[in-house]
């Protein structure tokens, strides 16, 4: 990029500069191998001599990551006994960090390459390139492609000794998914896939295909959004991208005062990491449904997955995200609500209401109730129609949820005293086995009166 291209808005510098994206620790001797941690004067030391080096982990050693690089691979038969762990004849999970702060330590690399081989018997690489990755942001994006020349050498040394390269999996954070990308472009996209988990935005957004993360760099690319509005991109770069709640604010990242917006800025932008690995324990489903617009999504318009055959793309190791059909479509947007704590994943159910004529506008409250489980929804009445439909999240299955609940809440900003509700029907989705929604008709609504009813004897009617 040109120099007078590199100016950044001091804000996206100044929280960049405490956003940790990166791998950090040092191998010392014969103990296991650290990610790189710079201090300052190592820094000023380093900065022009840009080093990209590699851990390994796999089942062998999940607690103890071994130096890799170019020559593990081309020793002698004895030579690699004393190196047994990297193995030919698996598939390869490749981590790569972006930007990252000089000085820290984050936990989340080990989380997950741990929970990647839980999930499956891999070789697990993660590439440390921190001393290029430390500075000036707009600087650092300028050494990326760099990074990705430098990795391409060790995947053809891996090539020589028959690794496939289908056999390669790239997850790649922040701006490491477009490091992830590039290596994609190196080898005419024939890289098995590339998992982007919240690309980065910041000088990617308005970059030719070429120079950042697109559907091309590999067999099958996905990506996961979770801070679109800040550091992530809100563009698809994937056949399949995910937008978790709309891809920019996170359910549980607090954003008031400047304390709160330094730790929404992070919650919001490694939301994705966590949201991933998560799904990689495969404690529950995280279904993607395609639709144009989140706004669309939120109002029901998009409630199954015909582009894709009925079979709706996941979050995780599925082969092409659990899509069947061929070719896989490009540029897919996906939505998906999820909670604010680990597991994240939620069922989505699509709430119906039908009333009278209104003479006034109201507004009512829905909710839903499982045990300690509460998920509410307002709706703003208008007297111009009487059918409203809107998309909620509840952590339960339709046929698990105690009680529906509607409340007239309009006593303040409205004058409507009392809501007819002709009907109110809850139904989940996607669904396979295409259930009926649950109903309840004829109810009145007044001010005050709160009406519920228990879903239990109506679901085991079924």
């Amino acid at each position: 990029m040109r120099r007078e291209h590199r100016p950044v808005l001091l804000c996206v510098f100044t929280v960049f500069t405490v956003l940790v994206v990166g791998v950090e620790e040092r191998q010392r001797g014969d103990e296991c191998a650290d990610l790189n941690n710079v201090t300052w004067q190592e820094y000023r030391q380093h900065r022009f001599k840009l080093q990209v080096q590699y851990l390994l982990l796999t089942r062998r050693n999940m607690d103890c990551a071994q130096m890799f690089d170019q020559e593990s691979l081309s020793e002698t038969q004895q030579q690699q006994q004393q190196q047994p762990y990297f193995n030919v004849s698996r598939p390869t999970k490749v981590i790569v960090h972006g930007y990252r702060v000089m000085g820290s330590k984050p936990s989340w690399v080990k989380q997950l390459a741990r929970a990647l081989l839980r999930a499956q018997d891999v070789n697990v690489l993660v590439v440390d390139w921190v001393y290029g990755a430390s500075f000036a942001y707009n600087l650092v994006v300028e050494d990326y492609k760099e990074v990705a020349v430098q990795i391409s050498i060790l995947i053809n040394q891996l090539q020589q000794h028959e690794c496939k390269l289908e056999s390669f999996h790239f997850i790649g954070i922040s701006l490491g998914a477009h490091v992830a990308g590039f290596v994609g472009t190196l080898f005419d996209g024939k890289i098995g896939r590339i998992t982007a988990l919240d690309p980065a935005g910041p000088m990617f957004k308005g970059a030719d295909p070429f120079d950042r993360l697109d559907p091309s760099d590999a067999l099958f690319v996905d990506a996961i959004h979770t801070d679109s509005d800040y550091f992530g991109i809100s563009i698809p770069v994937g056949h399949v991208d995910f937008f978790l709640n709309g891809g920019k604010d996170q359910t549980g990242c607090a954003r008031s005062s400047f304390a709160s917006m330094y730790g929404y800025v992070i919650c919001d932008h490694m939301r994705a990491l966590h949201v991933y690995m998560s799904a990689l324990n495969g404690s529950c489903p995280m279904v993607g449904v395609p639709c144009s617009s989140y706004e669309d999504f939120l109002k029901g318009r998009c409630l199954d997955c015909g582009v894709f055959k009925g079979t709706c793309p996941t979050i995780g190791l599925s082969p092409n995200s659990g899509i069947v059909v061929s070719p896989v479509p490009r540029e897919q947007k996906l939505f998906l609500l999820t909670t604010s704590s680990p597991p994240f994943c939620s069922r989505h159910f699509l709430l119906q209401l039908e009333v009278s004529p209104l003479d006034k506008s109201a507004e009512v409250e829905a909710t839903l109730t499982t045990e300690s489980l509460r998920t509410e929804r307002r709706l703003r009445l208008r007297t111009d129609t009487t059918v409203y439909r809107t998309v909620l999240s509840h952590p339960v299955a339709l046929c698990e949820i105690d009680t529906i609940k509607l409340k007239n809440t309009g006593a303040r900003f409205y004058r409507q005293s009392e809501v007819h509700v002709r009907s109110v029907c809850l139904s989940e989705f996607p669904s396979l086995r295409r259930e009926k929604p649950l109903c309840v008709n004829n109810i009145h609504v007044r001010r005050g009166a709160p009406w519920s009813h228990d879903f239990v004897q109506v679901c085991g009617s079924f």
